[in-house]
């Protein structure tokens, strides 16, 4: 049996790579996942590529908020490029195993782009509460220079932390089972095969967690709060729905997306169930994706209008 693929034992057998298990509990319907995950990338793929588009040629999205959507758009897809095209992969060839290296810099690039789009989050909830609660005041506010400043801090900022974290974690080493119960390299099942104690390692975990997540998700509140208050002293009711319309599909992408991640990464390492970290894991990494274009076009009448033209055109 090859080294990659055997268990090891005791601490002077160290592993050398990873066996992602992936859906391989469920053979029977391999054909019936690969199509189903292929029709998911190219919807996400499509969809947050048309946004892109119209954000750039249509004069009338050259707003912030359209600026901002296209920025994550174009996140969302490195997000999910991250693990789709591997899960399909592992689905078409059999080949499952894959080497700490390379599961390392998965794993990097996974916390980067996810920490990015946590950042980005918070940036277009500021950006929501400068349009609604200081609109006298928002094209001085988000000018042109301050919206690229913006998007550069969210895209940049991640890196020396997430990439520090991952070093942090693979200097562990592995002397368990190689096998990885998940469809990609993160973090709580890779802790779960170190040797020894762990508790420094979630400890930095959970510490990295709250910088990048808990920190902008209370941004996230504090402008929804400040936001909604401001909505609800507006005279009209029709200026309250259109405002609440604006708001509501941001609101909802950041449910979904801090909702499932939080449950995966800062439930404890003793509470580890690999079944429903796969079902948390799929909510944040593929199905978010996939609806934000829906979320932000179906909910927007100058999306829906942009995308109407371009059509057409």
């Amino acid at each position: 049996m090859k080294d990659g693929e055997r268990r090891a034992e005791g601490n002077d057998s160290i592993v050398k790579e990873f066996v992602l298990l992936g859906f391989s509990d469920l053979p029977n319907f391999q054909g019936f996942l690969s199509g189903v995950f292929s029709i998911i990338y190219i919807i996400i793929l499509t969809g947050n590529s048309l946004i892109i588009i119209i954000t750039m040629v249509d004069p009338t999205l050259q707003k912030p908020m359209y600026f901002f959507l296209a920025n994550f758009s174009f996140l969302e897809i490195g997000y999910v490029s991250v693990t789709l095209p591997r899960i399909l992969f592992s689905i078409w060839t059999g080949i499952r195993t894959v080497s700490l290296p390379v599961c390392a810099t998965q794993l990097c690039f996974f916390l980067i782009l996810g920490t990015n789009e946590s950042f980005l989050l918070g940036v277009m909830s500021y950006d929501r509460y400068v349009a609604i609660c200081n609109p006298l005041h928002y094209p001085l506010v988000m000018n042109p220079k301050k919206c690229i400043q913006l998007a550069a801090a969210a895209w940049l900022s991640a890196m020396p932390v997430q990439t520090g974290l991952t070093w942090h974690i693979f200097s562990l080493r592995f002397c368990h089972s190689n096998q990885i119960d998940h469809f990609f390299c993160d973090i709580p099942p890779i802790l779960k095969l170190a040797c020894g104690d762990t508790f420094m390692y979630e400890l930095s975990v959970y510490i990295v967690a709250i910088l990048c997540a808990v920190v902008p998700f209370w941004l996230v509140l504090a402008s929804y709060s400040k936001i909604i208050s401001t909505i609800l002293r507006l005279p009209s009711a029709q200026g309250r729905g259109k405002a609440f319309s604006t708001c509501s599909s941001h609101l909802l992408v950041v449910v979904l997306f801090y909702g499932s991640a939080s449950i995966t990464y800062f439930r404890p390492k003793s509470t580890y169930s690999a079944g429903l970290d796969k079902l948390f894991s799929l909510f944040y990494t593929i199905f978010t994706p996939m609806m934000n274009p829906l979320i932000y076009s179906l909910r927007n009448k100058e999306v829906i209008m942009a995308l109407r033209t371009l059509i057409l055109k």
